[in-house]
C-alpha cells in the first residue's frame, strides 16, 4: 500500500477562545496575522460556509435510500474543502509538500462523477428553479455558495495568489451540485421546478 499523500493532523483542541481575535486579526498556518476581513480570509471562510451546507445537504439526503452513492460522494466532497480550506489559509511559501491540499485527482473525479449521474438525465429544456424536494434546495444552496467561493478564489488569484488547482476545482464542483441536484430529484421520482418567465406577477396579469 502507498504511503498517503497528506499529513494527518496533529492537534490538541483544549482550549476554544484565546482572546487573539479580539482586535480583528486572525493567524494564517504560517503564523502570519491577518486582518479577519482580508481576502485570503474570506476564501476559506467561504469555503468553511459551503462545507457546513455540504453537511446539511449530506444529512438531508441521508433520509433517501436511493441517495446512497450521492452520500458516500458529499461525505468526500466535505474533506475535500476542508483540505482546499488549508491551502487557502497558507501563504505559497509556506506550503510543505505533504499538506493537505487539492490536486489534478480530486477533478478527476468529479468529472466523472458528473458524467456518470448526467448520463441518464433528460436534457434540459428550460433553466431549473432551486425546489421540488429539500435535498434538491440544499444542493442548489451548495452551488451558489460554490460559486461565491470561485469567485473570491479569482480574485485572490489576481491580487495575491491562490493554490494552483483551487478555482478549477470549485468550478467543478458547482457544474457537480447542479447535476446532483437534478439526480437527486430523478431518484426520488420528484419532478424539476422549471423557470417559467411568465410566471411573474407581470406575467399573470398580462402586463
Amino acid at each position: 500500500m502507498s504511503e498517503a499523500p497528506f499529513k494527518e493532523p496533529r492537534l490538541s483542541l483544549n482550549r476554544i477562545y484565546t482572546g487573539r481575535g479580539d482586535t480583528g486579526e486572525t493567524s494564517l498556518v504560517g503564523g502570519q496575522r491577518a486582518s479577519k476581513d482580508a481576502l485570503r480570509i474570506e476564501c476559506y471562510g467561504t469555503v468553511d460556509e459551503l462545507n457546513s451546507f455540504t453537511g446539511v445537504a449530506c444529512v438531508t439526503a441521508e433520509t433517501y435510500t436511493a441517495l446512497a452513492p450521492l452520500v458516500a460522494i458529499l461525505k468526500r466532497v466535505q474533506h475535500e474543502l476542508f483540505n482546499l480550506g488549508s491551502v487557502l489559509a497558507t501563504l505559497p511559501e509556506d506550503v510543505k509538500p505533504m499538506q493537505p491540499q487539492i490536486t489534478p485527482i480530486e477533478v478527476t473525479q468529479l468529472e466523472r462523477e458528473i458524467d456518470s449521474m448526467n448520463a441518464d438525465l433528460p436534457p434540459l429544456r428550460s433553466f431549473v428553479l432551486p425546489g421540488g424536494t429539500e435535498v434538491n434546495a440544499a444542493l442548489h444552496v451548495c452551488r451558489t455558495v460554490c460559486r461565491r467561493a470561485e469567485r473570491l478564489c479569482v480574485t485572490l488569484a489576481r491580487q495575491d495568489s491562490a493554490p494552483e488547482y483551487a478555482i478549477k476545482y470549485l468550478n467543478r464542483l458547482s457544474d457537480a451540485f447542479f447535476v446532483w441536484s437534478r439526480w437527486a430529484s430523478a431518484q426520488l421520482g420528484a419532478g424539476e421546478v422549471l423557470w417559467k418567465p411568465n410566471e411573474a406577477a407581470s406575467g399573470r396579469t398580462g402586463g
